[in-house]
């Protein structure tokens, strides 16, 4: 053996950094001894150590969705990997590239049910269901080579988590083999210059073209907008897409001021998106009638109940650019009609009332490049068509999956990866419950994020939809904490906002101090947003219904 020989947990350090990894979000374990003492070694690599291996995941895809880099995390195996697998499913919804360092048991134990503290049957299963690639260790020598490998294949084409497993003794085991040289993502190929030709025609032969866009267009901004303007076609963007074209740009829409515009839409090009309704197996808008186009870089998300006319395997701004380079220039949409559109959305939005007066007092104390992560509460269902996003990446959800109390353990890894940028992290009192412990984090790390709690004492969207729909609601009740008594036991500043104005005023101040901040906002009933979110056209007499806005 040389005297350069590495342990298994060295090997693992020195991979994460031959990566360039810069912050690990993890909680230390007997199977992940070795890995925590080279981690020692390395004061470059910044180590944020949470209340719960849930807020490892999230704190690793808050970094991923700011930066676009790779968010790591590290976990004991069994409880530990199961605690983590809720962050794990909102990466893997939210094409978010976090790389997951997961332990395991003794190598000779593994699927021999001998009862190995923390084994559990199959953990390479529950993981292979949750990631985009998974390895599992077996060599100390491949150790390197396995974690290069996890990195380049979560940046590599559809951006997603994957995970590596490494048992204990593989930890311990000393080895002279080559160390990590870096993952270096897939290249980009180019789209099938056929295919876009096609597509191309059928967009200058279309009336009305309209580009639909999602989360796999969020680095594709400008060769979208670019493409947008040679067509003077609208943008309408799906929750995930929201922030790719800013919503200052005279073409970008939400899905609200989408309805008009796909009502009158003959063709939609639908770039990086799933394009399906998040409660049924259709998809997003009826197919009838139109001509779809699916470009995707995932071959999974065409076909099925998406009819297209064409479809493309591509990533979207390689995509978008070869269009911009093959169409005629027009005006779908005139500069005024676009206004027009964009007003009677902000019309149907401030009928909301006091709901829409949290989202834009929200909004007005919130610097332009500061992050917002929205939850599932009534002004964060609001919040994904009403909160002006105004840059990339500035705006996070939990996209499909609805993973109730994930939010506030993404903001704190969204304000390591911010550098500085103030996040705002709103959430409901139900599903604060989650995360509450982290508390303890924000303070131990002085993050800059705001934490807004809307109190109104019940799980408040299951309450409002169990009474509406049956006159009634059962087990909805909160027992909650004197919020002012927590953050005081966490040592955390705290504030109490009665009204919207009094919570903008906080917010903005906030936003001048390096310090984790707590706000209690105690609410009672307001308007439903559902009708504003339920967002499919109407059937026949949609041009009745929006003409004059055309």
């Amino acid at each position: 053996m040389t005297k350069d020989a590495q342990t298994g947990g060295e090997a693992l350090v020195a991979a994460l950094q031959a990566n360039d990894t810069d912050s690990l979000f993890a909680i230390p374990g007997i199977q992940l001894d070795w890995a925590v003492d080279a981690l020692a070694g390395a004061p470059d690599l910044k180590v944020y150590v949470p209340r719960h291996e849930q807020t490892v995941s999230y704190m690793a895809d808050g970094y991923a969705r700011v930066t676009g880099r790779p968010g790591v995390g590290m976990v004991v195996p069994g409880p530990g990997m199961l605690n983590a697998t809720a962050g794990l499913s909102t990466a893997y919804a939210c094409n978010s590239p976090v790389v997951m360092m997961v332990g395991q048991i003794h190598s000779g134990a593994i699927g021999k049910g001998y009862g190995n503290l923390h084994e559990i049957p199959d953990q390479s299963g529950v993981l292979r269901g949750l990631t985009k690639s998974q390895e599992l260790v077996l060599d100390r020598d491949r150790v390197a080579g396995a974690i290069d490998e996890s990195f380049a294949a979560a940046m590599s084409g559809r951006r997603r988590p994957t995970a590596v497993e490494i048992p204990y003794d593989i930890l311990m085991t000393r080895s002279g083999a080559a160390r990590a040289n870096g993952g270096a993502a897939a290249p980009v190929d180019a789209p099938d210059s056929a295919l876009i030709d096609k597509v191309a025609a059928l967009i200058d032969e279309a009336g009305f073209p309209v580009i639909y866009i999602g989360g796999g267009a969020m680095d594709a901004g400008a060769e979208i907008a670019a493409l947008a303007e040679r067509l003077g076609a609208p943008i309408v963007a799906s929750d995930n897409g929201r922030g790719a074209v800013p919503d200052s740009h005279p073409l970008s829409f939400n899905s609200l001021a989408g309805r008009p515009i796909f009502d009158r839409a003959d063709l939609v090009l639908v770039i990086g998106s799933r394009f399906m309704d998040i409660m049924t197996p259709d998809p997003s808008w009826p197919q009838d009638g139109k001509t779809f186009v699916y470009i995707n870089i995932d071959p999974a998300d065409l076909g099925g109940a998406r009819k297209g006319a064409v479809e493309i395997v591509a990533d979207a701004g390689a995509a978008a650019a070869a269009l911009t380079a093959s169409v005629g220039r027009r005006e779908t949409l005139s500069t005024e009609q676009a206004a027009g559109i964009k007003a009677w959305a902000k019309a149907k939005i401030t009928e909301t009332g006091v709901l829409w007066d949290y989202v834009d007092a929200l909004r007005t104390a919130l610097p332009d490049d500061g992050i917002f992560v929205n939850e599932l509460t009534q002004v964060g269902y609001l919040s994904r068509i009403a909160f002006e996003c105004r840059a990339p990446r500035t705006l996070i959800g939990p996209g499909y999956q609805g993973t109730l109390g994930y939010g506030f353990p993404t903001a704190l890894g969204a304000a390591v990866g911010g550098a500085g940028r103030r996040v705002v992290s709103i959430t409901g009192d139900g599903g604060f419950g989650w995360g509450l412990q982290e508390l303890a984090t924000a303070r131990r790390y002085n993050l800059p994020v705001t934490l807004v709690v809307f109190n109104d004492g019940h799980y408040g969207n299951v309450k409002s939809i169990q009474s509406n729909t049956f006159g009634r609601n059962y087990i909805t009740e909160l027992a909650n904490p004197r919020f002012e008594d927590l953050a005081r036991a966490f040592d955390l500043d705290f504030a109490r906002a009665e009204t919207p104005a009094q919570l903008g005023a906080l917010v903005a101040e906030s936003a001048t101090s390096d310090r984790p901040l707590m706000i209690e906002a105690p609410v009672g009933p307001m308007a439903s947003p559902w009708p504003l979110l339920r967002l499919k056209p109407m059937g026949g007499g949609a041009d009745e219904s929006y003409g004059h806005l055309f």
